[in-house]
């Protein structure tokens, strides 16, 4: 069996300043949409496990887990804020 074959391909793309800037932002706007769902995913698991739970250890459990969910969470947001201060440092085109 032999290496496949790739073509030459070279896609050029070109886009404004003011293009680039806006699919920053929206790749920001999509990212926070996404941990918005995860957040409302967690909060319906801890409604679950509250009505589901048979003693205290299996809600220390939930907690736990949605606890270390709410973490990655926040150290996401954390890269988009610093994502974002990036954007809006980017310098004004020159005349």
């Amino acid at each position: 069996m032999g290496l496949p074959e790739i073509p030459d391909i070279k896609p050029e793309i070109k886009l404004e300043r003011e293009e680039v800037i806006n699919l920053l932002l929206a790749s920001i706007a999509l990212e926070e949409i996404g941990l918005s769902h995860i957040l409302n995913a967690e909060g319906e698991k801890l409604q679950k496990g509250i009505e589901k739970a048979d003693c205290i250890e299996d809600l220390l459990e939930i907690n736990r887990s949605v606890e270390r969910t709410l973490r990655s969470v926040i150290k996401k947001e954390m890269l988009l804020q610093f994502k974002l201060e990036d954007v809006l440092d980017i310098p004004p085109k020159c005349k």
